[in-house]
């Protein structure tokens, strides 16, 4: 290992650390305002300790207080997993019938569906509403599970992953008498972990954090997630920016714990799934 690799290796290192901070100084001025009482929160220079800790406070108002805002949790939960769970049951299998079934025009379907990747989603807004009324599902949460638990992106994912998996192993299990739903269930998704746990985070996230699709197909209060409940503290509390970063700090602390659990799985789904197939 020459000097010249190291230094060059150290002050990459140093670059690399140097931007991770800047993209963590949001989050940290975020966890300092959420503990200061409200005449603290825009004093210069910033102080990053409080010099009066408000936190119970502030955490007392927004889960106590006057919006409701554990009902809005509570929904961003149930429609985050629902969506979530459906995504991955329907993506994992469609993923596995493009890469180890063989049938008529497998290749052009699936280079199809990839396709219809070039359409921006906001382009079928009408349609999807259309759709939904018609269905009589306008309103409720199970036409946002509905219209977001699939997905071509996640497909190509998974297509890419299990199309690594050699094909001996799915040859074994079809000849001790395994179907293709055995195969998939006992074999593909044991071997399968790491894209699942990617995907599993990756669509989380982006189900927490929709904005657009709750604010077009829901109208009530009781039914929303924590991005429109969040408009609420706006309303309710836009001279007190303690109180929005407290809310908004507990917003997100599903998405870190999620990500502090899997993320081990995550970047080995992401490089492996990249590169196969």
């Amino acid at each position: 290992m020459s000097g010249k690799w190291e230094w060059s290796k150290v002050a990459a290192t140093a670059v690399f650390g140097l931007i991770s901070v800047c993209f963590l100084i949001p989050l940290l001025w975020m966890v300092s305002a959420a503990s200061k009482i409200e005449s603290e929160v825009w004093t210069f220079p910033i102080r990053w300790i409080p010099k009066t800790w408000n936190f119970m406070n502030n955490f007392q108002e927004v889960w106590l207080g006057k919006v409701p805002f554990t009902i809005f949790y509570a929904n961003s939960i149930k429609i985050a997993v629902m969506t979530t769970a459906a995504t991955i049951l329907f993506s994992s299998m469609a993923g596995y019938a493009f890469a180890k079934i063989r049938f008529a025009g497998r290749h052009a379907v699936f280079g199809l569906l990839l396709s219809l990747m070039m359409i921006p989603e906001q382009a079928t807004l009408v349609p999807r509403y259309i759709l939904i009324r018609w269905l009589g599902l306008y309103d409720t949460h199970e036409a946002l599970v509905l219209l977001m638990m699939f997905s071509i992106y996640f497909t190509f994912l998974f297509r890419q992953f299990i199309a690594g998996i050699h094909n001996d192993y799915l040859e074994a299990a079809q000849i001790d008498g395994a179907g293709y739903f055995r195969t998939y269930w006992q074999i593909v998704v044991p071997l399968s972990k790491p894209i699942f746990a990617t995907v599993a985070i990756i669509k989380f996230i982006w189900t927490w954090n929709d904005y657009q699709t709750p604010l077009i197909f829901l109208v009530s209060r009781q039914l929303f997630p924590i991005p429109l409940g969040i408009q609420y503290f706006k309303e309710e509390f836009a001279t007190s920016i303690a109180v929005m970063m407290m809310a908004s700090l507990s917003a997100i602390v599903p998405l870190l714990a999620l990500f502090l659990v899997l993320q081990r799985h995550v970047i080995r789904g992401i490089s492996l799934g990249g590169v196969k197939g």
